[in-house]
């Protein structure tokens, strides 16, 4: 997801590091200019669950595909560790493939995954547009999805059916997470004007409308005083900045993500918009390639998270996480590594319970309720996925930025941590019920008051 050049293949495992926007530096590895498929696990003859994934191998979110692929390597490192310890764990042979971000190519290719590959569950993807195509495949053929990138609350709210999951935090944990953030913020300096800018399709809409919902829900007063809606790889983001400026909020809360996020930032800092405004991405800001990116001398007023930290928290298990993906790759994770290793555990685990792969219904009731214990998850809590909208159950951690060299070549990482708790993050029941009651008449009724 970054806005480099076209990427070349590389023979080297350090990170190649991409001139954003003429000056700011992002984390970004070398990609194939075509991805071939990729078989990883047992061969289909010994499989007891065949699992097609579709991730991103070139292009912007590239690196995001990668990851993923190494988070699915080592998940089943870790099951192959368990197997030869005498665990009774199933054996796993997972396909993936490059839907190159469109959703009509996606859908091809799970269609291609059952027809050919002859798999019992799909995962992956990074598009949320992509996400909404595949999961209709799954509803349709009754087979298991496990959604591991993409973020939209929809998926499980709105377009929510019984076979599709998804293992990491979505735009309406991210945004609940957020909204305490600017409570409790609220009652430190005072600030009432807030604006939001995001992608214009589905992603940024929606975190626009899981902000408001999850604001209104804590009670918070405040004035919107901008919405704004540029493209997906907006280039020049100067219009938008000086909008901003012109109506004077104090808090910018942005859905804009990857190298698009990096490029705001970064032609914000040329102006003098942080000097009064504190910006605020509370879903993917503090992923680490945009930690990379902001050099040593980042913006002042920077509120960040982000769906999984190399600094937080600091157990055995993440730091665990963490060290082993540096030292197969030569690099740091971006969230999306973690989201992929959930993927692959979540099915080893449905197999196991289900007794099998061949019944989708018993895999359906084997993960509804399901416990993973992950890396990022704090101490005393294991992640859940919740029964009615299959949508995993995680806590959540907001800081801003502060010096720390431990992960090179960032200079910076998010610290000043404030964290929340799972429980408090999910949505109510109540909203559930208002969004999917307004899904039928759109979205404008699914609004909270103003």
């Amino acid at each position: 997801m970054s806005a480099c050049a076209p990427a070349h293949r590389s023979t080297g495992s350090s990170p190649a590091i991409c001139l954003m926007a003429g000056a700011l530096l992002s984390a970004a590895v070398s990609l194939p200019a075509h991805a071939a498929r990729i078989e990883l696990g047992a061969p289909a003859e010994e499989a007891d669950v065949i699992v097609g994934c579709l991730y991103p191998m070139t292009g912007r979110a590239g690196t995001y595909g990668l990851d993923s692929v190494s988070g699915i390597e080592m998940a089943l490192k870790d099951l192959a560790d368990e197997a030869a310890a005498g665990l009774p764990v199933p054996k796993l042979r997972v396909v993936i493939d490059d839907p190159a971000s469109k959703a009509s190519y996606g859908v091809r290719i799970a269609e291609d995954f059952l027809r050919n590959d002859h798999v019992q569950v799909l995962c992956g993807m990074v598009s949320s547009g992509v996400a909404q195509a595949v999961s209709e495949v799954s509803r349709r053929e009754k087979v298991i999805l496990i959604g591991t990138d993409h973020a939209s609350s929809r998926l499980t709210i709105e377009a929510g059916h019984r076979y599709y999951f998804r293992v990491t935090n979505d735009s309406w944990t991210s945004m609940a997470a957020g909204a305490r953030y600017l409570r409790d913020l609220q009652a430190k300096n005072g600030w009432t004007r807030l604006a939001f800018i995001g992608p214009d399709y589905d992603y940024g809409h929606v975190s626009w409308l899981d902000l408001q919902h999850a604001l209104a829900d804590l009670g918070v007063t405040y004035e919107t005083v901008a919405e704004l809606w540029p493209k997906l790889y907006e280039p020049d983001y100067s219009v938008y900045i000086a909008a901003l400026q012109q109506a004077k909020p104090e808090i910018v809360v942005t859905a804009i993500w990857g190298g698009d996020f990096i490029a705001f930032v970064k032609q914000a800092a040329s102006t003098r918009f942080f000097e009064t405004i504190q910006l605020a991405n509370f879903d993917t800001g503090a992923n680490y390639d945009a930690l990379v990116a902001l050099g040593d001398t980042p913006p002042p007023g920077l509120i960040l998270s982000a769906r999984h930290h190399n600094n937080w928290p600091e157990t055995g298990r993440n730091q665990r996480f963490v060290r082993t993906f540096h030292d197969l790759n030569g690099r740091y994770p971006t969230y999306a590594a973690e989201g992929a290793y959930t993927g692959i555990l979540a099915v080893a685990r449905a197999v196991e319970i289900a007794g099998g792969a061949k019944d989708s219904e018993k895999l359906v009731e084997a993960l509804e309720g399901l416990k993973l214990a992950l890396p990022e998850d704090p101490p005393g809590f294991a992640s859940y996925i919740d029964r009615d909208t299959h949508q995993i159950v995680q806590a959540m951690a907001v800081g801003t930025v502060v010096p720390d060299t431990r992960f090179p070549p960032a200079k910076v990482m998010v610290g000043n941590w404030a964290v929340y708790d799972a429980e408090d993050l999910k949505p109510s029941p109540d909203v559930i019920r208002r969004r999917r009651d307004a899904a039928r008449s759109g979205w404008e009724s699914a609004l909270p008051p103003p």
